[in-house]
């Protein structure tokens, strides 16, 4: 199956509406799913490409403050 093929089947399959975006409504189901893939891919290969995207590496020590229990 060559690389563009397979891109026609993600986004075929991708084009059968959610039930949410159904609810809605699209003009161009295809067109919708072509886009939502596409982010998906740039996401996928740059993981700062999402808008307002932080990357934060901590551990769970450095995210909770630990409260003393009283003497």
């Amino acid at each position: 199956m060559s690389h563009d093929q397979s891109d026609a089947d993600r986004i075929s399959s991708r084009a059968h509406l959610l039930p949410e975006e159904a609810a809605v409504g699209s003009d161009d189901a295809y067109a919708q799913a072509e886009a939502i893939l596409a982010e998906s891919d740039r996401r996928e290969a740059d993981r700062s490409a999402a808008p307002d995207t932080v990357l934060e590496q901590r551990t769970s020590d450095e995210t909770v403050t630990t409260i003393e229990p009283p003497d």
